[in-house]
């Protein structure tokens, strides 16, 4: 089982913006939990589960042992882990 981070770095309230994702809603709601980011801004979306976390934060995460992925690099996992996470979307 995997957590992952992207390098989607969006621009949005002068930071910059990345996505959290894992391989399950447990393992996505743990590594939210160490990283400090409130349970409030879990994102439950149709377009697939996630925590959205600043630059400094991702890269917190990747040293708690979050796997970096690159939507320029690794596209086939970044399709497999977004669909995953869309998966997991519960109404």
């Amino acid at each position: 089982m995997t957590v992952y981070v992207d390098d989607a770095v969006h621009p949005w309230r002068g930071e910059r913006w990345a996505h959290l994702m894992a391989d399950t809603l447990p393992e996505l709601h743990a590594m939210a939990q160490q990283l400090g980011i409130p349970r409030r801004a879990f994102q439950n979306r149709p377009s697939g589960v996630h925590y959205d976390v600043p630059a400094p934060l991702r890269q917190q995460a990747i040293a708690l042992g979050a796997q970096p992925i690159s939507r320029h690099v690794d596209r086939a996992l970044v399709r497999q882990v977004i669909a995953n996470a869309r998966a997991q979307f519960v109404e």
